[in-house]
């Protein structure tokens, strides 16, 4: 079968699996664009309709189920064809609650599918949902509110996986692996220590970053052992059913937002983690058979381009593909109450789109968070300069994964190699850039790729490769325990006392490990659950990063948003060999500690810091406590910072009260 490679797919369209090449159809835009926002089903009073887009089709059709696995047909509806390539019917009340198949013939093949435009699907999305998602919600779900942010550099982002949260025994709580168990209020595992929802109150995160909720085709809706991350997309409006109670019917949309509900109740946002450059299926996926070909970039020599390294890679800037991306995510904005979007291999989206998407949901929700990884799995089919790398999101409102200083803190993701936490030595000034934010001082050869704090998502791990304590026992092999549990809360520390936006993976705060497993997006509950039971016995490090949020959160020395307050109130101080000192100056930020002092010490050895002034200090923050009260007071100019330790203290005689 021959394919065009789309170079200049305005100068034609596809019917079936052959090309008709006609005159420029600049001309005709709407040829190959609808602008319409009434795709898929739409409801009105005592009216329900239906409506495609598919310029090759020839002949629609929508049969109507009585169940989810089309036992019983009770209808068949032909669609009407309009002159704007869409396709419509008034489908009758009585089949509200009903399931649908599209039949749609094309010049050779005939499909039967549900359309990429469902908002509601049965089990395992083999057929559509006849029901309107507006009119399904939990109680006082229309005075829900999104999380208010003045800047990103305010959030605390826990990137979480829906079944691991709460499907372990030690969890307690009830509905495992689902959408519900977040709506408990008062679990806690066998030593009765917080989990659930509640913990992560306690422990002070403002947003979870959910790992992929909209509906993705690689688990079975039905067996409760199947696993995976999600990164699989098949109906991109639609919520996953295997985290649903019942997922035949419509409990999936209910239950997530009473789960968005419950969460904002709580205080804390909701992020969506979003997968715009490839779906799971290829030939057999709902746009291929809409409209073969459109939605997706092929290769010079007429292959289906895979940069998502998954066997194709949409076509974004293709203009209905592109409406379709910005007009799912506004969706799930407006009807979802999503606080925020991060996008899978985000170089892969062409740049217009990701700014039009940017744009749109900012003007919906100005607190929105969008951020995303700036690379492709290979390179797409996109020329350098419609792609957002590190440094072309700057001044875009686009936050990107900051990989630098994730490699410079903990070394390679997966093998032996050493970074900064582990003592290697060198890295000094990779630790400083990140510690700006990565905004580039060029006068103090300090270099970056943002032009405002906010879009540096700094981290040090996340769900894929190694968790940060299975990497710190393949790199550090001699360590004893109690020595990388203080590299741990070294990397903790200094991501949290950094400028930018702080990231961390769920259950690094009792020590998260994946046993060694660095790739486990289908290595099953055993080895991905969070083990509740480590919160009893690593308690002293969940207090450890719990204090540390608590630090962040309380002083804004840490969360400048500018680059001109960090160039203004951020110095770096001369320390020794190996080890990296700072100070924040003028009670930046309007903080109320006029001036704070983070020492960062690395190494095996007690090493001694000169301190710019002679005068009474405050410890908040050394190898076993963190937080915002003083540990202890000493008057001098210099201090002595134990091993492998990140010590912050405050000048105690320039606070009221001190």
């Amino acid at each position: 079968m021959f394919k065009y490679n789309f170079e200049n797919y305005h100068k034609c369209i596809i019917i079936g699996d052959d090309f008709m090449f006609k005159e420029d159809l600049k001309t005709n835009p709407a040829k190959l664009y609808y602008a319409g926002n009434d795709l898929g089903l739409t409801f009105s009073e005592n009216e329900i309709n239906y409506k495609i887009w598919s310029p090759p089709a020839q002949s629609a059709f929508i049969e109507i189920y009585a169940d989810d696995q089309g036992a019983k047909k009770l209808d068949e509806l032909e669609l009407e064809a309009s002159p704007s390539d869409t396709w419509k019917v008034k489908i009758p009340e009585e089949y509200y609650n009903k399931y649908y198949q599209l039949r749609l013939k094309l010049a050779r093949k005939e499909y039967r599918f549900v359309d990429p435009w469902t908002k509601a699907v049965g089990t395992n999305s083999k057929y559509g949902l006849i029901v309107d998602p507006t009119q399904i919600y939990p109680p006082s779900w229309t005075r829900d509110q999104k999380i208010k942010l003045e800047d990103p550099v305010d959030t605390v982002i826990y990137e979480l996986h829906v079944k691991d949260f709460s499907v372990s025994p030690e969890s307690g709580i009830r509905h495992k692996g689902k959408y519900n168990a977040f709506t408990e209020r008062h679990s806690v595992n066998k030593e009765g220590m917080l989990t659930g929802i509640a913990h992560l109150k306690e422990l002070g995160i403002t947003h979870v970053h959910l790992l992929p909720v909209y509906d993705f085709a690689s688990v079975d809706d039905t067996d409760p052992d199947d696993y995976n991350w999600g990164y699989d997309p098949l109906y991109y409006m639609v919520p996953e059913g295997s985290y649903a109670s019942n997922p035949a019917n419509e409990s999936r949309i209910y239950e997530f937002k009473k789960m968005v509900k419950t969460l904002h109740s709580y205080g804390i946002g909701v992020i969506m983690d979003v997968v715009y450059n490839h779906t799971y299926h290829t030939q057999n996926s709902p746009f291929q058979k809409i409209f073969p070909n459109y939605f997706y970039r092929f290769t010079e020599d007429g292959e289906f381009a895979n940069a998502s390294g998954c066997g194709n890679e949409i076509a974004t800037e293709r203009e209905m593909m592109r409406k379709y991306i910005v007009d799912s995510l506004l969706y799930w904005s407006e009807e979802y109450h999503i606080d925020g979007f991060r996008f899978d291999l985000m170089s892969s989206i062409d740049r217009e789109t990701m700014l039009l998407a940017e744009h749109k949901l900012r003007q919906e929700n100005p607190s929105v968070l969008v951020y995303g990884e700036p690379w492709a799995a290979i390179e797409p089919q996109l020329e350098k300069y419609q792609q957002i790398h590190k440094g072309d999101q700057r001044g875009t409102g686009i936050s990107v994964f900051n990989d630098n200083y994730r490699n410079a803190l903990k070394g390679d993701s997966d093998g032996t190699g050493k970074g900064f936490i582990q003592g290697k030595i060198g890295l000094e000034r990779e630790i400083n850039e990140g510690i700006i934010g990565s905004i580039g001082l060029e006068e103090r050869r300090l270099y970056g790729f943002t032009l405002q704090p906010g879009e540096s998502i700094n981290y040090v791990e996340a769900h894929d490769n190694l968790t940060l304590w299975d990497k710190l026992a393949r790199s550090c092999p001699g360590a004893n325990e109690e020595q990388r549990k203080k590299m741990h809360k070294l990397a903790q520390m200094i991501l949290f006392t950094s400028q930018g936006v702080p990231f961390i993976q769920a259950g690094t705060e009792f020590l998260r490990t994946k046993f060694g497993d660095k790739n486990s997006f289908d290595s099953g509950v055993e080895i991905n659950e969070l083990k509740w039971e480590r919160k009893t016995t690593y308690r002293d490090h969940f207090n450890y990063l719990k204090g540390l949020i608590n630090l962040r959160s309380h002083h804004p020395a840490f969360r400048m948003k500018k680059r001109s307050d960090i160039k203004d109130n951020l110095h770096f101080i001369d320390s020794p060999f190996g080890t990296v000192g700072y100070g924040i100056f003028n009670n930046a930020n309007e903080d109320s500690w006029s001036t704070i002092l983070v020492l960062l010490n690395p190494s095996k050895e007690w090493k001694q810091f000169y301190l710019p002034d002679n005068r009474t200090w405050a410890i908040v923050v050394d190898d076993k406590e963190a937080g915002t009260e003083p540990i202890r007071f000493f008057h001098s100019n210099e201090v002595l910072v134990p091993p492998i330790t990140g010590m912050v203290i405050y000048a105690a005689d320039l606070v009221t009260g001190y």
